[in-house]
C-alpha cells in the first residue's frame, strides 16, 4: 500500500500534462520581431543578481505566414524572419534621467526578441495561442497550399507545441 500515493501522484501528473490535438484548415502564424534598447541599473552592477532594467525605444514588425511585412527593412534572416529598422539609441541624458541615487548605470544594450503566435479555427471558433519557431515554420510551408494541419496543444491547451501536415 505504500506505493499507492506515488502511483496516484504519477497518474495525476500525467493527467495534468496531457496534450490534446486538433486538426484545422484555417490558420495563420505570426512572428512579432522587435528590437529594444535596454539599460541595467543597480547599486552594484557586478554583484547585484537582479538589476533594474529600463526599456527605452523599441521597434517591431509583424511577420505573417512568412510573407514580407510592410515596414520590414532587414531580412529574411537565416530563420526566414523579417526585422524592423533599429530604434534610436538612448542618449546619455535619457539614460541618466532614469538613474536613481546610489545606482550605477550599465551600457545601453540592443535586445532582439521574437514572439510566435498561431491563430487557428475549428468550426466557428477561433483561438490564438503562443507557439514556437518550429510551428511557425511548419505553417509557413503549409500555408501556400492550405494544407490541413494537426496541432498538438501544450499543457492545459495554453500553447501550440507542434504542427504536422495531414494528407488530404
Amino acid at each position: 500500500m505504500r506505493f499507492l500515493p506515488s502511483i496516484i501522484t504519477a497518474l495525476t501528473a500525467l493527467t495534468l500534462t496531457s496534450c490534446s490535438t486538433s486538426t484545422t484548415e484555417q490558420y495563420e502564424a505570426t512572428a512579432l520581431t522587435s528590437y529594444s534598447w535596454q539599460v541595467k541599473y543597480a547599486n552594484n552592477l557586478t554583484s547585484q543578481p537582479q538589476p533594474r532594467i529600463e526599456t527605452f525605444a523599441n521597434t517591431s514588425v509583424l511577420n505573417r505566414n512568412g510573407l514580407k511585412p510592410a515596414g520590414a527593412v532587414v531580412g529574411p534572416d537565416d530563420k526566414g524572419l523579417w526585422w524592423p529598422t533599429l530604434p534610436p539609441r538612448p542618449s546619455v541624458d535619457e539614460v541618466e534621467q532614469r538613474k536613481r541615487p546610489q545606482e550605477e548605470v550599465g551600457k545601453p544594450e540592443l535586445v532582439k526578441d521574437v514572439k510566435y503566435k498561431l491563430t487557428y479555427g475549428v468550426g466557428n471558433t477561433q483561438q490564438t495561442l503562443p507557439t514556437n519557431y518550429d510551428v511557425y515554420r511548419q505553417v509557413v510551408k503549409a500555408y501556400p497550399q492550405k494544407t490541413p494541419l494537426e496541432l498538438t496543444l501544450g499543457v492545459n491547451d495554453n500553447s501550440v507545441e507542434k504542427a504536422e501536415p495531414v494528407s488530404k
